[in-house]
């Protein structure tokens, strides 16, 4: 995502971010952001979870096209 930012640019977008919200107001934006991150991870792990019993329950015919997905595909990375 930041690979085409490069050192001069994130530099400057540090700049920035302090001109805009001030060295007071960043440490609290930041733990905003990392709760936000947090909950729709846990979100999206519910949601997983809710439909697993469901995939296990039905049990349907796997096809010559359809590959069997194995429960490691279906994790979210940490």
């Amino acid at each position: 995502m930041l690979n085409g930012i490069g050192a001069p640019g994130i530099i400057l977008l540090v700049i920035l971010a302090l001109l805009l919200f001030g060295p007071n107001k960043l440490p609290e934006l930041g733990r905003a952001v990392g709760r936000t991150f947090r909950e729709f991870k846990e979100g999206t792990r519910d949601i997983i979870a809710d439909t697993e019993p469901a995939d296990k329950g039905e049990a349907p015919a796997p096809s010559a096209q359809q590959a069997p997905v194995s429960s490691m595909e279906k994790r979210l990375p940490e």
